[in-house]
């Protein structure tokens, strides 16, 4: 349908605790899932959640073959999650640089399990059950953290390790990366 604005860091709304999807139809295909898959590719997202865009549904959608944003991370298949639910299947935890579409040009050093388990439903109303880890893994705690009203950067155990994305590049703290197509 159209890609939106995306809800940056400081805006309320991204605080908020999402509500559950009561029905998944056509409806909800065509409007806020079309809408987050629009908005997702045209920012060279890996992931993105409803309340991102301004929407107060617990949906959040995420997958990459090839990302500029993320040279280096494995493919994710293309996922459509709805009221998801997810289980740390470790206390195992990696921490990795992360970025966020609604807080442009910073990254910072995240820990997230390394090994979760997530369910919930696809924009078909058939039920999803996937074991994932790494990026896979940290993308979808990320975007579901979105949906509980948490940014990234709460996530940062070490405030250092936060910054802007050309400074940190310029420092090679980090390699290189593209933000846009």
């Amino acid at each position: 349908m159209a890609v939106k604005a995306v809800l940056k860091i400081g805006n309320p709304f991204l605080r908020k605790i999402a509500d559950s999807v009561e029905t998944i139809d056509q409806t909800l295909r065509d409007g806020v899932v079309q809408d987050m898959l629009d908005t997702m590719a045209a920012e060279n997202g890996a992931g993105i959640a409803a309340p991102q865009i301004g929407i107060s549904l617990r949906i959040v959608i995420f997958g990459i073959e090839t990302n500029p944003r993320y040279p280096d991370a494995e493919p994710v298949p293309l996922t459509i999650l709805i009221n998801p639910k997810i289980q740390l299947l470790t206390t195992e935890t990696e921490s990795l640089w992360e970025g966020c579409l609604s807080v442009p040009e910073y990254r910072g050093l995240v820990p997230r399990c390394k090994r979760i388990h997530y369910s919930g439903f696809n924009e078909m109303g058939e039920p999803i059950s996937v074991e994932a880890e790494g990026f896979h893994a940290r993308v979808v705690l990320h975007e579901v953290d979105h949906l509980d009203g948490i940014l990234f950067p709460e996530r940062i155990e070490d405030p250092s390790q936060f910054g802007m994305l050309k400074e940190l590049e310029d420092a090679g703290i980090i390699p290189k990366v593209a933000t846009k197509k």
